[in-house]
């Protein structure tokens, strides 16, 4: 009997992978738990991924996918001159808000026991910094991406509230802020500049005579 053309069924194998990690976790996935989820013969698994590292490998670069709609929606081409910590606040708690978050997690953090998927996990960063890039330097935009995934991990791992002010205070210390607020050397703060190559320490007076 020929085998019946089915194109969508590798997608449909990756996404009912992602179900079962959602439901059962990546130790109840097998190849056997997804095709029955996906309602297709056992060696249709297999024969699209040989080994559970490969379909996870697939799940997760599918599931990294997510986030970055969420923010290329925010700082796309039609925000060309975006408040950087106000709409990146805003992504965090947009993504947080919505369905799959634990799940998307849960695969990313599968890489720190599995090297094959490090390489998937490195994607997603790779990909956020490439839309940072747009706005600030290669070196900030590596440390927005790392206290954006920091604030992910404690709102998802303690099951504290997400808190956007604090966000895009934190966001707003990385970048700068461009009034020079938080400079410690600013000239118009009166315990400072009487010397402006030693700020912070005013002049001691000259004794008469001397």
């Amino acid at each position: 009997m020929p085998r019946r053309y089915d194109p969508d069924r590798r997608r449909r194998i990756i996404e009912a992978a992602i179900r079962v990690v959602g439901t059962k976790g990546i130790a109840g996935l097998s190849h056997r738990t997804v095709a029955a989820e996906a309602d297709v013969p056992l060696g249709s698994t297999t024969y699209h991924f040989r080994t559970l590292d490969e379909l996870l490998v697939a799940a997760l670069r599918q599931a990294n996918e997510g986030f970055g709609k969420v923010l290329a929606a925010h700082l796309g081409p039609a925000h060309p001159h975006p408040d950087l910590p106000r709409e990146l606040a805003r992504v965090l708690g947009e993504w947080l808000g919505g369905e799959g978050v634990e799940l998307e997690y849960e695969l990313y953090l599968a890489a720190l026991r599995r090297p094959a998927l490090r390489p998937v996990a490195a994607e997603w960063a790779e990909d956020v910094g490439a839309l940072l890039s747009r706005y600030t330097d290669p070196v900030t935009t590596r440390a927005l991406v790392a206290l954006m995934d920091g604030i992910c991990l404690q709102v998802l791992l303690t099951g504290v509230p997400y808190d956007e002010g604090y966000a895009r205070e934190a966001l707003t210390r990385v970048l700068g802020r461009p009034d020079g607020a938080d400079r410690p050397d600013r000239p118009d703060r009166p315990c400072r500049a009487d010397r402006p190559d030693r700020p912070g320490r005013p002049v001691r007076p000259v004794p008469p005579g001397t």
